[in-house]
């Protein structure tokens, strides 16, 4: 099927508005894994034009939101740590840890800075060449190779001052472990198209094939998500079970080779701890021996040992991760949880669920 070219025209949304009517006979349910598309999809209101039988879920699409908290602890120890910059996107600033956030950190003295690439990071330890800098890596494949860049930039700069701390994940174990999971729901799966746009289409394959349900790599805007899942309701409906490219315009089936390259010469696939999904194997990414000097857990190894939580944690955010909870279902949404005081990591995110639902859909709780 032909991507579209109107992202934003009613005309076109009423067509495949139709469409959908016309081919879903009975119910549905479709994932999307990418927190982009949750904002999109509640932003314009996607979901609403959707037949009654086609129920979205949204799952862990949020690099920050699934970061757990013991390597948010770990960040903040290491910020704390004399002659340390620590250097960090600006959603993982206030995500909270198991006690605090590196904001808090900040507000404590630590010596904490946002940034818009690891190659700023790169840079601040070329000034600097008196203190240690540190990069806290996180995100999808989608962020992978600029960090894997600056690992080689700085190693080629002969850096002794530059490390960092990674949690770099990958999608397809991720959906793997929803799908393990019994009476998980599921019946097809929206990807997300930047993800796509550097691996490209062939780790989806055997998924498909093993759980019998289709995959469709989706862009975000919104004629994008409603062809999205058009592609991935017509299958359903005539039984296949295949990985479909509705992002043309950016996917390639090969994906990105050059930054594929990049990965592959600079990290090593590892087992990797989620927020609210738990260990999930050969999901994250981390520095192959060549680039062990780097690693700020191996420098820092005696600052960063993880206290247990403190009390309880009344957050909800894991069951919201896994696409079984509504965020405005949970009881903390709107009073106790909001994005100036979050509970969790999906209210503070730009990407996170309950941040969009709170933006787009706001129900205050009674």
């Amino acid at each position: 099927m032909k991507y579209v070219d109107e992202y934003r025209d009613p005309l076109t949304a009423t067509k495949l508005r139709d469409a959908l009517a016309q081919t879903v006979t009975r119910p549905w349910t479709i994932m999307e894994i990418c927190g982009g598309q949750t904002h999109a999809i509640l932003r314009f209101g996607v979901d609403q034009l959707l037949p009654p039988e086609i129920s979205l879920l949204h799952g862990p699409g949020c690099p920050v939101c699934v970061t757990p908290a013991d390597i948010i602890d770990h960040a903040i120890a290491i910020s704390k740590q004399p002659d340390v910059i620590l250097c960090s996107f600006g959603d993982m600033i206030r995500v909270p840890g198991n006690d605090m956030s590196l904001m808090s950190a900040k507000a404590e003295g630590a010596d904490v800075r946002i940034v818009y690439s690891p190659l700023d990071a790169v840079a601040l330890a070329q000034q600097h060449p008196d203190r240690q800098v540190v990069f806290f890596a996180v995100g999808f494949e989608t962020t992978a190779p600029t960090t894997a860049a600056a690992v080689m930039a700085a190693h080629k700069a002969g850096l002794q001052n530059f490390s960092l701390l990674t949690s770099h994940v990958r999608v397809p174990p991720a959906i793997e472990a929803l799908l393990s999971a019994q009476d998980h729901g599921i019946d097809g799966f929206l990807a997300a198209g930047h993800v796509c746009t550097v691996m490209g289409l062939e780790e989806y394959v055997p998924l498909a094939e093993r759980y019998r349900l289709p995959i469709v790599a989706t862009g975000f805007e919104p004629m994008d998500i409603l062809q999205g899942v058009l592609m991935c309701a017509a299958q359903l409906e005539s039984g296949r079970a295949q990985v479909e490219n509705q992002y043309g315009r950016a996917v390639r089936p090969e994906g990105n080779r050059h930054a594929q390259s990049l990965m592959d010469r600079v990290f090593k696939t590892i087992d990797q701890s989620w927020r609210g999904l738990g260990v999930i194997p050969g999901s994250g990414l981390g520095l192959n021996e060549e680039y062990h000097a780097f690693d700020a857990a191996l420098r820092f190894k005696e600052a960063i040992q993880t206290s247990p939580p403190v009390g309880d944690d009344p957050c909800l955010s894991g069951m919201v991760l896994q696409g079984q909870l509504r965020p405005d279902a949970c009881p903390l949404f709107g009073q106790a949880c909001t994005p100036e005081h979050p509970k969790g990591a999906t209210m503070v995110s730009s990407e996170g669920a309950c941040a969009a639902y709170y933006k787009y859909r706001r129900k205050v709780n009674a």
